[in-house]
C-alpha cells in the first residue's frame, strides 16, 4: 500500500471528513459507521499529506482500550519510523501534563491518583473531620460516603470548586426571603400549596443541606492535598487550573497542538469540553466524532448538550 492509498478505502462522506482542514469540524455518525476509521485516517492523512508532525496531533478519548486500539490502528497506516503520537484518554493526557507543570500551580509532581476505594477510605479515616449534622450518620458512620464522592465527582465534572460551591450556599442565603428564589431552587410540586412560611422553611432545610456538602466538599479537597493525593475529577480540573493562571504554559501547548481530534464527543462532560476548546482556540482546528443517541458516560456527567 502506498503512503495514501488508505484513502481509497473510504466513502465519499468519509473523504470529505479526513481531508477537511482548517477549522471544527464535527462528525455525527451511528455505531458501526467508520467513526474511528475517520478518525486514524485524518490523523495519517495530516501527518503524510499535511506535513504535520506526529507530536504535534493531539487525539483524545475514554478508554485505555480505546487508545490504545487507535494508535494501533495509526501505526498500521504510516510508514515504519513515525513515533511520539499523543493518543491517549483525558485524564490519562492531563496526569501527562501534570507531572511536568505541577509546580507551576503549587503541586507535588509526585502525586498520587487516588481509585474510587481510595476515596471513600481516606474520608472513613478522616469522618471526625466533617462537620455533619443534617447528614450525621446514625447507626453506620459511613453510609453517606459514597452520596458525597458522587457529589464532589459531579462538581469537578462542572468545573465547580469548592469554594464555587460555598459562594452559591452563600447566595442562598443571601435571597432566602425571596419566594421567587425559592421557588427556582426547590421543586414547584413541593411549594406549590403551601403557605409562604412553610416555602422559606423548607428552602431553610435546603440551604442547612448544600452548607454541609459545600464544607464536606472544601474538606475533602483540603485532604487530597495535605496527602499528595488526586482524584481522577481533579486531573482535569488542575490541568484547567493551570491553563488558565499560567498564560506561558497554554501557550505552550497551543504552539505544539497543531491539530486535535476527539473520539466519542457525546461522553465528554463540561471541565472536558472547556478543556478542548482553550487548547484549540483560536484556530480551532479541531475535529470532534461522536454519536448523540448513545452516551456511555451519562451517568459520570457526560453533557450530550456538548454536540447539540
Amino acid at each position: 500500500m502506498t503512503d495514501l492509498e488508505f484513502l481509497k478505502n473510504l466513502n465519499s462522506s468519509q473523504l470529505e471528513a479526513v481531508t477537511h482542514r482548517n477549522g471544527p469540524l464535527l462528525i455525527v455518525a451511528g455505531a458501526g459507521t467508520g467513526k474511528t476509521t475517520v478518525i486514524t485516517s485524518k490523523i495519517a492523512w495530516l501527518i503524510l499529506n499535511q506535513g504535520i508532525k506526529p507530536d504535534e496531533i493531539l487525539s483524545l478519548t475514554f478508554t485505555e482500550k480505546a487508545a490504545s486500539e487507535m494508535e494501533e490502528r495509526v501505526d498500521k497506516l504510516l510508514p515504519m519510523g513515525y513515533v511520539d503520537l499523543w493518543i491517549s484518554t483525558f485524564h490519562s493526557f492531563a496526569e501527562r501534563i501534570l507531572r511536568e507543570h505541577a509546580l507551576d500551580i503549587g503541586l507535588n509532581g509526585n502525586f498520587k491518583i487516588l481509585s474510587d476505594t481510595e476515596q471513600w477510605l481516606l474520608i472513613r479515616r478522616n469522618l471526625d473531620r466533617f462537620n455533619l449534622d443534617y447528614y450525621r450518620p446514625l447507626g453506620n458512620p459511613v453510609k453517606f460516603i459514597h452520596a458525597l464522592l458522587t457529589v464532589f465527582s459531579r462538581a469537578k465534572d462542572e468545573e465547580i470548586s469548592p469554594a464555587d460551591y460555598l459562594r452559591y450556599v452563600e447566595e442562598l442565603k443571601i435571597n432566602s426571603d425571596s419566594i421567587e428564589f425559592v421557588s427556582s431552587i426547590l421543586p414547584p410540586e413541593e411549594i406549590k400549596n403551601l403557605p409562604p412560611a412553610e416555602a422559606k422553611a423548607l428552602f431553610a432545610e435546603e440551604i442547612l443541606k448544600q452548607q454541609e456538602i459545600a464544607d464536606a466538599y472544601q474538606v475533602y479537597q483540603d485532604l487530597l492535598l495535605e496527602n499528595n493525593v488526586l482524584d481522577f475529577g481533579d486531573l482535569i480540573n488542575q490541568l484547567l487550573r493551570l491553563f488558565k493562571t499560567r498564560k506561558g504554559v497554554l501557550a505552550k501547548y497551543r504552539t505544539k497542538f497543531k491539530y486535535i481530534l476527539v473520539d466519542e464527543f457525546q461522553d465528554t462532560n463540561w471541565a472536558q469540553y472547556e478543556l478542548v476548546k482553550l487548547l484549540t482556540s483560536p484556530k480551532n482546528d479541531l475535529t470532534v466524532v461522536g454519536d448523540d443517541d448513545q452516551s456511555i458516560y451519562k451517568f459520570r456527567g457526560a453533557s450530550i448538550s456538548n454536540i447539540m
